[in-house]
């Protein structure tokens, strides 16, 4: 009897060394995302970071902020350190390169669909097509941009009803699974669970989808026509330079707003969170669009003065930069929602441990509360 005695006060205490070697590494990795003086005020009320931690991501579940432009306090350097940590923490290059085979895989049956349908309807639709792709062509790198028009070329020729349904069956398909990585991916950003039905979210999905391509499309026709109106404006008024530039800069701005707002719409209903508040820019949509920009033309210049992928992969260049490409846009997709997670949890984080709004429902965060987790880090 007191052999089975030992030997189960031996389990307890087993278990109880590895639930404390757990709750100190999950506090230990808790106070690597936690600014000092939250750490100091925290430790100072006898609070486990842990459970601060987990607190301050179910408060940004419940009570969204108004604006994420104010920061409250919170230092931008701290925020810039929470977003590399979070990059990391959250395998984002990872999740990136899975958003960049989604895209490829929906690409090219999208150019068929659309080809076929240009083909079927008139051939002067085919050129505005092709002025729409050259918008495009400012930004993706030369190359990949040749392999692009190029299989529009070839698909043009053979245009059938078939191929329209296809492929735009085909296209909207695998482009809602890219959506749905963004889903999973801002779900693990934002600490929560997925809830919806798998048919629910992958209707959201493809209805995003459909969403984002209709904002892309939109921003495409507003350079197209904006730059026709620039023309215009020249042959009507000779010398107009000025206000020619003027109302460039006017629709460039109009088509970025455009596309800040696609990144705005998922940021909203992606993740799975109880409550929603939609804002029209937020920082994570700013930067995720100028590092996109900022990248794009940084990888064009780099294959201008470097394009050694030709020569390395010979056919299977162009390819693989489209792919650097997709890659390249997925990440500051999903950077621009880590950057809006870590300054709503930095700044709930301060709220909490302030006082200045009440401790979110346990079951948010899994019966994890403060009140009950009040052990030293």
């Amino acid at each position: 009897m007191s052999e089975a005695t030992n030997a189960g006060r031996e389990a307890s205490e087993r278990t109880a060394r590895a639930h404390g070697e757990q709750e100190r590494a999950d506090n230990a990795k808790a106070a690597a995302n936690v600014s000092t003086g939250v750490a100091q005020q925290a430790r100072a009320n006898g609070w486990s970071l842990h459970a601060l931690e987990q607190n301050a991501w179910a408060h940004v579940q419940h009570t969204p902020l108004s604006s994420m432009w104010d920061l409250q306090g919170v230092p931008v350097k701290e925020v810039g350190k929470r977003v590399w940590d979070g990059i990391n923490e959250d395998n984002l290059f990872g999740r990136a390169s899975q958003l960049a085979y989604s895209f490829f895989s929906a690409i090219f049956p999208a150019l068929i669909a659309m080809s076929s349908l240009m083909g079927l309807v008139a051939q002067s639709s085919g050129q505005l097509y092709y002025t729409l792709l050259g918008k495009i062509g400012q930004l993706i790198p030369p190359s990949a941009f040749e392999l692009v028009t190029q299989t529009f070329k070839q698909t043009t020729s053979a245009s059938t009803t078939g191929k329209v349904t296809f492929g735009l069956l085909f296209a909207l398909f695998s482009a809602s699974v890219g959506i749905s990585a963004v889903q999973d991916t801002l779900n693990s950003i934002y600490k929560v669970r997925e809830t919806r039905p798998f048919w629910k979210a992958r209707l959201q999905a493809i209805g995003l989808t459909l969403m984002v391509a209709a904002l892309v499309i939109i921003a495409l026709l507003t350079l197209f026509a904006g730059d026709w109106a620039a023309n215009h404006l020249e042959h009507m008024f000779r010398g107009a330079y000025v206000l020619s530039i003027i109302f460039r800069i006017i629709y460039w701005a109009v088509a970025c707003l455009l596309m800040v707002l696609s990144f705005e719409v998922m940021y909203y209903f992606c993740p799975d969170v109880q409550n929603r508040k939609w804002r029209w820019f937020t920082p994570g949509g700013c930067i995720g669009l100028l590092g996109w920009i900022a990248g794009s033309v940084g990888l064009r210049v780099y294959l201008h003065y470097f394009n050694s992928y030709s020569v390395t992969y010979g056919s299977l260049g162009a390819v693989i930069i489209l792919l650097l490409w997709f890659y390249l846009t997925g990440a500051m997709i999903l950077l621009g929602g880590e950057v809006n997670s870590e300054i709503e949890h930095a700044v709930a984080e301060k709220k909490l441990v302030s006082g200045e709004c009440p401790l979110p429902p346990s079951s948010a965060v899994d019966k994890v509360d403060i009140n009950t987790a009040r052990k030293a880090s």
